[in-house]
């Protein structure tokens, strides 16, 4: 069974955090890794680094929702304990892509697929999407296609 590298260093973290009595941070690491364990149960298989990289990316942005409903709502110890959960997670997670980086992925990717107009949307959405693995999300690189295309 082999283990791909971030569940390891997931592993590790974990037991750093155990060490040196860190509560919020190791429950943080044990959700990140439940996550985790709970799709390769579910596939039946051992995740490579790409799939635990997807699954975190999930978990990342369920906590980025949490912390928009919490400031919506006026939680602001709910939202900054949030946010403490979010820069953990980050940690694992490569680093986002700039806007100058994205928009030349999208620009080459409607010139690829010979796109036209907003109709041809979903092309370069498929096109872009392999390319930014992770390092984007969905709704900034929708807003940049939609962007490029009408304008």
């Amino acid at each position: 069974m082999a283990q791909s590298e971030i569940a390891a260093k997931l592993k590790s973290e974990i037991i750093t955090a155990m060490k040196a009595k860190d509560k919020p941070r190791l429950g943080v690491l044990r959700m990140m890794q439940a996550a985790v364990k709970q799709v390769e149960i579910d596939t039946r298989k051992d995740l490579e680094d790409a799939d635990v990289m997807k699954v975190l990316s999930s978990y990342g942005r369920k906590v980025k929702d949490q912390i928009k409903s919490y400031g919506d709502g006026g939680r602001e110890e709910l939202k900054a304990a949030a946010e403490t959960e979010l820069a953990i997670v980050a940690e694992f997670l490569p680093a986002e892509m700039s806007d100058d980086e994205l928009e030349a992925i999208v620009r080459a990717a409607v010139a690829e697929v010979g796109a036209a107009g907003p109709q041809d949307m979903g092309n370069v959405m498929k096109a872009v999407m392999p390319k930014t693995a992770g390092r984007a999300d969905g709704g900034r690189i929708s807003a940049l296609v939609k962007k490029v295309l009408v304008g």
